[in-house]
């Protein structure tokens, strides 16, 4: 019905060792998650009661729930945009369009090819999710009201990547846009639904994910007609209008795809002068002096990535110019608090909305640094490269800096609104200097292990993802642990051996990421020492007692994860490439 690209991945999927791969690894890191929490819990107090057992399963399920849309939304939209992008980057989108294969075929048929993975690994996670009514505090209608939010959450965040990646040239630009879309989708449905209270709650529900999601793991799920219906209304209107975006896809899949791009044609005054002289051509172009490093040259004077990239510029100043606000509206209300908290004060209001923007500048950085590699080598530029003088230095530091000046927004906005918040007496000028500097290196982690992830994997989008899900890994991963042993609070002995768990056991799966080709003692070390020191950066930013341990605990940790992944390119500059050539179409 979808045909045949959705019926060959459907085909091959079940005969590929990693699709059981993730969804074993998916389902053992949720159940590590209860498991933790349960001995966390069991540690300080004994679940001996009835009543102890459901506030403990009620508890997790607000928390897992959560996380399992973020993570499935999240692989859904990168990887539905970075798949799409990959054919056009393979040149393989043009073949398809040459079939008899419709609109639809190609459109709904790449959708549904990619979210097989975000579904299955949805459905493995339901038997789990179904343990906890055991335990008491929820019932099955809330697990599987929240199970379908997040299908068609998926649904919806699948479609927005597929169409978008269909719409952008390359590949950067398709998983910015969509991040950026998807994040405007979330701001602006949530701003609507908080600022205009009086509006009904069908409707307050159906333009916002997160208090859908909210509404369906409430306990009221089952009890009220109105929260059942308004329910309903968001499915509805969900499903609606991931069913409008894969039409506008439809329908102009063939009109976005070839890029209509403008090419130089001749004018009259180029063809007389080719009619008199046989050895001139309009199409000789003056050579165009280059820097001693090419590789740099190209990244900062030329559009190596497309000129559409000053859409994204343009959405993430929007995007920007939102947040800074919400933080001026903050300030002036006089919420924000005053520099250097204290040991059990609440932190300041305007610590969420600028994680968030640094969050996604961090993303987006990423995303550009290890595209800038994958580009090259789907188009077979790589090659090239590593057969002239050019040096592993020029290569790795041209791609590092060029990253950053292409990105300069995402580097320079953020920094601009620290430096704001300084002045406006919200944090001291220390705190500032330590923030500053603390960006620049989580920056220059991001884009070493985007360029790291680029070179070491054969496939564009195993990279893309890779690449993010540490980025991702890392910033929620660690979150999400620092939340469980800091909501059930006991004696340090108790949550040892479950802090253990988790922090061996990301270090395992970042281990796994980061050295699976080229393992060293280095990135051993970094690998299993990263997730310490981020936990205990966070935990030591949580007790606001001294941002000086917070910025040695980054300085240390990524810096020395950085110089892991780079010493390697420098010295032996090993490059992935026909090694797996073979395999690639096994990956599609």
């Amino acid at each position: 019905m979808l045909g045949p690209i959705f019926y060959r991945e459907a085909t091959v999927a079940p005969k590929r060792p990693k699709t059981f791969v993730a969804r074993s690894v998916y389902v053992l890191s949720l159940f590590t998650l209860l498991c933790t929490g349960y001995l966390v819990l069991d540690g300080s107090r004994s679940l001996a009661t009835s009543s102890d057992a459901a506030r403990f399963g009620g508890w997790m399920f607000t928390l897992l729930a959560p996380l399992q849309l973020l993570v499935l939304s999240s692989l859904a939209s990168v990887g539905a945009a970075a798949s799409v992008a990959q054919e056009k980057d393979r040149r393989t989108l043009l073949l398809l369009l040459l079939t008899r294969l419709s609109g639809f075929e190609i459109v709904v048929g790449k959708l549904g090819a990619t979210l097989l993975v975000p579904f299955a690994l949805l459905l493995g996670a339901l038997p789990l999710f179904l343990i906890l009514p055991l335990m008491g505090g929820v019932s099955p209608t809330q697990v599987f009201g929240v199970f379908v939010v997040t299908a068609v959450t998926v649904l919806l965040a699948g479609s927005v990547g597929t169409v978008i990646g269909l719409w952008r040239e390359k590949t950067f630009q398709a998983i910015a846009m969509t991040v950026l879309v998807l994040l405007a989708y979330l701001g602006i449905g949530e701003s609507i639904a908080s600022q205009w209270s009086d509006i009904p709650l069908n409707l307050q529900i159906s333009i916002s994910p997160v208090r859908a999601l909210a509404i369906a793991s409430s306990p009221m799920v089952s009890l009220s007609r109105e929260i059942s219906f308004s329910l309903g209304c968001f499915i509805l209107s969900t499903v609606l209008l991931s069913s409008l975006i894969l039409a506008l896809g439809v329908i102009k899949v063939r009109i976005w795809n070839p890029s209509r791009e403008l090419r130089l044609k001749p004018t009259e005054e180029d063809e007389k002068l080719d009619a008199e002289d046989q050895h001139i051509s309009w199409r000789a172009r003056e050579p165009k002096p280059v820097w001693d490093n090419p590789v740099l040259w190209r990244e900062i004077r030329t559009w190596a990535y497309g000129r559409k990239i000053v859409i994204i510029r343009i959405a993430f100043v929007l995007l920007f110019c939102l947040i800074a606000a919400v933080v001026q509206s903050q300030i002036a209300d006089g919420v924000a608090y005053e520099a250097g908290g204290r040991i059990g004060r609440a932190l300041p209001s305007v610590t969420l909305p600028l994680a968030g923007l640094g969050v996604i500048s961090l993303v987006l950085i990423n995303a550009l640094a290890v595209n800038s590699v994958t580009n090259e080598r789907d188009g077979l530029a790589l090659d090239l490269l590593l057969v002239t003088d050019l040096s592993p230095k020029e290569f790795v530091f041209g791609k590092l800096l060029g990253v950053m000046f292409v990105g300069k927004e995402m580097v320079l906005l953020p920094l601009m609104l620290m430096v704001s918040m300084a002045l406006q007496n919200v944090m001291s000028y220390e705190n500032m200097v330590y923030s500053i500097l603390g960006a620049l290196i989580l920056i220059a982690f991001v884009i070493m292990l985007g360029i790291h992830c680029g070179l070491n994997y054969v496939s564009g989008r195993t990279a893309i993802l890779n690449s993010i899900g540490t980025v991702f890994f890392l910033c929620v991963g660690i979150a999400i642990c620092m939340t469980i042993m800091v909501s059930f609070r006991g004696a340090f002995q108790l949550q040892l051996a479950p802090f253990l768990v988790m922090i061996l056991g990301g270090g395992a799966a970042l281990f796994a990421s980061l050295g699976w080709r080229n393992p060293s003692s280095a990135i051993f070390f970094a690998s299993f020492g990263l997730p310490l020191v981020t936990f205990y950066a966070i935990t030591q930013f949580l007790l606001q007692t001294d941002h000086l341990y917070v910025f040695v605990a980054l300085l240390s940790g990524y810096l020395f994860t950085t110089a892991a992944m780079m010493v390697p390119a420098l010295s032996e500059f090993d490059v992935s490439l026909e090694r797996g050539r073979g395999a690639v179409g096994d990956e599609n």
